[in-house]
This record gives structure tokens, C-alpha cells and sequence, in this order.
């Protein structure tokens, strides 16, 4: 478990940054009066996600890796993180909405029906808890590999 040490640690950093910025776009409205722009201003989340790899990595080619590493190791520790953020997303999700913003389903399900987005029925079963937590597994795993790699490859040493 040592070994892993430093990507446990920063998965755990990027939940609580994910957490933190799902509280931010509850605090100033993406979740309620503001949730037309929601789609929009969510994916702003993705500097920080990035911010947070770019860290994590750093701090394995200095602390693990005597401060030189290459993109094949960069990849396995940012993967590596990945794996354990996509195994705690069902719990951020559930977090997410029982806690911080608990209206949220019931909110967005209005929004798309008085928008003619999509029926009551096909709301009702589109925004869910269990669905959410299907597409964010997916999302933090696809999105977690595309970043790995391309940050893998800027924290790298060069000629390494």
C-alpha cells in the first residue's frame, strides 16, 4: 500500500475538489435558478481536474521517481488514479445529491420538460441517481485515461 501512497492520496484530493466545485455551482445557482447554464459552466470543472493530475504527477516524479520520469510511469500513476476515482464515484455522486444539493434531479427534470427537451416520462428516467452514477463511472474513467496520457506526457522528462 506504500506504494501507492501518493496516487491514494490525490485521488482522494481530486473527490474533495469535486465535492468543493459541486458546492460551488450549488452555491451560485447551477443547481437551481441558474440551471439552464449548468451544461455550460460544469465543464469549467475540467481545469481543475487537469490542475489536480498535473500536481499529483509532480509530486510522484519528485518524491517516488528521484525527479525524473518517464511518460510509460507518468501513465501507470496518473491511471492509477484514475481507477481509484472512478471507484469513489458512486459515492460522490450519492454525496452529491442526498447532501449538497439534494433538489437537483427534481430540478432538472422541470427544467427539460418546460424547456420541450423531453417528456416527464423520459426525465423521470434519464436524470437519476443510478444513471448519474453510470455516466459519471464512464466519464471519470474516459476522461481519467485521455488526461493521464496527456498529462503523462508534459510532466515527463525529457529524452526519458
Amino acid at each position: 500500500m506504500n506504494r501507492y501512497k501518493t496516487e491514494v492520496k490525490w485521488s482522494i484530493i481530486f473527490v474533495i475538489v469535486m465535492l468543493l466545485w459541486m458546492g460551488f455551482e450549488r452555491l451560485i445557482g447551477l443547481h437551481d435558478e441558474h440551471i439552464a447554464n449548468h451544461a455550460i459552466y460544469t465543464n469549467f470543472f475540467a481545469i481543475f481536474a487537469v490542475a489536480v493530475y498535473v500536481f499529483a504527477l509532480r509530486d510522484k516524479k519528485k518524491s517516488h521517481y528521484g525527479g525524473k520520469m518517464t511518460w510509460n510511469q507518468g501513465f501507470t500513476t496518473a491511471l492509477i488514479i484514475t481507477i481509484i476515482i472512478t471507484l469513489l464515484t458512486p459515492l460522490v455522486q450519492w454525496i452529491t445529491h442526498t447532501i449538497i444539493t439534494p433538489d437537483f434531479f427534481e430540478n432538472i427534470r422541470a427544467y427539460s420538460v418546460e424547456q420541450g427537451l423531453m417528456t416527464q416520462d423520459e426525465a423521470a428516467g434519464y436524470f437519476t441517481l443510478s444513471a448519474y452514477i453510470v455516466q459519471s463511472i464512464i466519464g471519470a474513467l474516459g476522461m481519467g485515461i485521455i488526461t493521464s496520457a496527456i498529462v503523462a506526457f508534459f510532466i515527463r522528462t525529457k529524452n526519458s
